[in-house]
């Protein structure tokens, strides 16, 4: 049963604006919400802009490419994005707030990894894991007809920019990388391995729901330095980029256009006041990975059942 959200919302926020001081007005254009092509960034955005639309102001959703939409955003043609990963976007995140016109709206509480991963019960085909180079020492048992004698990994979407290829030629690894077409694919691959118990490595991140499904480990890499992805002198090899691992502890960030303060106080208010945390974004995705949830039917049942999260954030900007 669905509960009646915006009743007692209603009734704080108007009893906290009596005694308030008067609130700048928020324009009745909508608030552009971006989504990508992963269930945690779909749903959180749809549970944001369910929030926002319960602080009553206009949302839209578009479609858009998960490394374009930070110069979507400077530009101003999308208004935020909810999930700025330090490992897969920082780069585009960074190369946008330099040309101006996005900004930094903090951190989730949430820490973030993506690296590759593979099922624990890949570590008996290949005890010497997590070792990287236990890891090439054994390719020859992720071989596969399409990649010959050379292990296969199966990387994330090619506009995910995961740079695998790049790993991969710059640790001299002896493995083919292969690019799923989507997140489903990723999960489509660990669910075939399981019957059989066939190793496997692939992208993975955290959070998501697959870690509650699929207990493994991340291979580690030479540890992440900054600068690793733009001066080759940083890493164990001199002549390349990417030859170490993604920050093992990375952050989640948020951004917004930076004229989004300004036109919509209130939803600016929120966007800075929202942060949520490993095992509630897990959920969020969790309800569309593994209980089929359409994402607005999933931000809904995850609205319903986290109340006492996100109502005080709506009560705090309404004041």
């Amino acid at each position: 049963m669905k509960l009646n959200r915006s009743l007692p919302i209603a009734l704080l926020a108007s009893g906290l604006a009596l005694s308030g001081p008067a609130l700048a007005e928020d324009s009745s254009d909508p608030i552009v919400i971006p989504v990508h092509n992963w269930s945690s960034q779909i749903v959180m955005s749809n549970v944001t802009g369910q929030i926002m639309e319960e602080a009553g102001l206009a949302v839209e959703y578009v479609t858009t490419d998960s490394q374009a939409v930070y110069e979507s955003v400077r530009l101003g043609d999308v208004t935020l994005e909810m999930e700025v990963w330090e490992g897969a976007f920082g780069a585009s995140f960074r190369a946008a707030m330099e040309k101006g016109g996005i900004v930094d709206v903090g951190d989730h509480d949430a820490v973030t990894r993506e690296d590759w991963w593979y099922p624990m019960w890949t570590k008996e085909a290949c005890p010497g894991l997590p070792d990287w180079k236990a890891l090439n020492d054994c390719a020859e048992k992720f071989a596969t007809p399409e990649t010959g004698d050379k292990g296969r990994y199966l990387d994330g979407p090619v506009d995910w920019l995961k740079h695998g290829k790049e790993r991969v030629e710059a640790l001299d690894m002896n493995f083919t990388v292969i690019n799923a077409g989507s997140a489903a694919a990723l999960w489509a691959e660990i669910g075939s391995a399981e019957a059989d118990k066939r190793p496997v490595v692939v992208f993975n991140w955290t959070p998501n729901f697959a870690e509650a499904v699929w207990p493994g480990e991340f291979v580690e890499f030479p540890e992440w330095e900054e600068g690793c992805d733009t001066d080759p002198a940083v890493g164990p090899n001199p002549d390349a980029l990417y030859d170490c691992g993604n920050p093992s502890a990375g952050y989640l960030k948020k951004a917004a256009w930076e004229g989004m303060e300004a036109k919509w106080p209130t939803g600016y208010c929120l966007l800075e006041t929202i942060s949520f945390t490993n095992p509630q974004i897990a959920e969020m995705a969790k309800l569309v990975d593994t209980d089929e949830l359409e994402p607005e039917e999933a931000a809904a049942e995850w609205l319903d059942a986290n109340t006492d999260a996100w109502e005080p954030w709506v009560a705090s900007c309404k004041a």
